[in-house]
């Protein structure tokens, strides 16, 4: 049977049911309604392979992500009041139980919202300010509204001041990240979604796709940095080295995104070097899927679980790979874009029981039977499947 291709039709079409069939009728029934927790509100999301619970404590990632999925789906989709009402209950329990004295969030909590344990960085409040903001759109609220551009000024606030959040390394090694850039960007994209323009929200993409180009996309070595020097400089060390293929395309998809807004060519361009980039260094040529992490000099990399085959950076190739497809009709992201799709559904999805597994030995063997922890909810994977899906509806005829 040959494989279905973006360049037809057919394959488009194909390609279509599958992500929305997918998330309709396998995805959404694993989590819903059983996530929902009935006494304290908010969701209890540490799921194995058959949806049963494995634990009750409760990721504020995951209750800011699970809203806004549920949200997204309402406002774009259909108005299922039942979408809004789970909504609501996770953002409820953020509002209850979240939040600190010092106004930032905790990052993990027990199933009563009693507070386990609050990272450095500010993550949580980038997540949480999407809901709100989807939130705001679903009901024209306008303290939503508020809470959602609030938390964005918490968060790049925390993120950006120098000196504000405590370093991560000591004054001997100074070093920046990848990742507040690309969520800023997408966190400014979904509120500008749902709230509208606004010159604060473009200022902020504007500065990270800047710095995104100048500091960590390395063309000279057809790469994407993690972690870089303040000025750019890659630092020789395992940390400095170290690329993250599944960020890397990740990031590139949210400029492309904006690309695609401004009908910027050379925004364009840059989103495509940095998916290239990352799926030449990513992409396992023995037996497909892409690696976890990798070294910009080939040297071996520190962590143990290097080689391992995630869902989320999946989800996001799949995501990527169809963007620069459709921005540029290159042949060869229509390629890129079937093999990730085949090679993930073939490897992660469970047909018993719904739902992608999270993590997969090098071969493509189950590592474990997990499909919901701290860290994976309902969020990479139904957003892909969502994303892809009203992306190709708006092209078939």
């Amino acid at each position: 049977m040959s494989r279905p291709t973006l360049e037809t039709p057919q394959g488009r079409d194909e390609y279509l049911r599958s992500y929305r069939d997918g998330l309709l009728a396998d995805t959404l029934p694993f989590w819903f309604p059983r996530c929902l927790d009935t006494v304290h509100g908010g969701y209890l999301h540490c799921r194995d392979a058959d949806g049963t619970l494995i634990d009750t404590d409760k990721s504020v990632w995951a209750q800011g992500r699970m809203a806004w999925m549920l949200l997204e789906l309402f406002n774009r989709f259909e108005k299922r009041p039942e979408w809004l009402d789970w909504a609501e209950s996770g953002l409820g329990f953020l509002e209850r139980h979240a939040f600190d004295a010092d106004g930032r969030m905790h990052f993990h909590l027990a199933a009563d919202g009693t507070p386990l344990r609050k990272r450095r960085y500010a993550y949580s409040e980038s997540f949480a300010s999407i809901a709100w903001a989807a939130h705001a759109r679903a009901t024209g609220n306008s303290r939503s509204a508020r809470r959602a551009l609030d938390l964005f000024d918490l968060f790049t606030k925390w993120n950006f001041t120098p000196g504000l959040m405590p370093p991560k390394h000591t004054a001997a090694r100074p070093a920046i990240g990848l990742g507040p850039r690309m969520i800023t960007i997408v966190t400014a994209q979904e509120l500008r979604a749902n709230l509208g323009d606004n010159p604060l929200l473009t200022g902020w993409i504007d500065r990270c796709v800047d710095e995104i180009a100048s500091l960590f996309v390395k063309h000279d070595r057809r790469a994407v940095m993690e972690t870089v020097a303040p000025d750019g400089s890659i630092i020789d060390h395992f940390d400095g080295r170290l690329l993250n293929p599944g960020h890397a395309i990740e990031g590139a998809w949210f400029i492309l995104r904006e690309a695609e807004a401004r009908g910027d060519s050379s925004m364009v361009r840059l989103g495509c070097d940095m998916v290239e980039y990352a799926w030449e260094r990513g992409w396992d040529s023995k037996h497909g899927g892409l690696f976890y992490f990798r070294d910009i000099d080939n040297k071996p990399v520190s962590e143990y679980w290097h080689d391992m085959k995630f869902w989320w950076p999946h989800n996001e190739a799949v995501i990527a790979t169809l963007m620069a497809w459709q921005a540029t009709r290159n042949p060869k992201y229509a390629r890129w874009h079937a093999m990730v799709h085949e090679w993930s559904h073939g490897h992660f999805a469970d047909p018993a029981h719904g739902e992608w597994y999270g993590y997969l030995h090098r071969d493509g063997r189950i590592s474990n039977t997990i499909k919901g922890n701290l860290w994976k909810s309902c969020f990479h994977h139904p957003r892909m499947q969502f994303w892809c899906w009203q992306r190709l509806l708006g092209m078939v005829n």
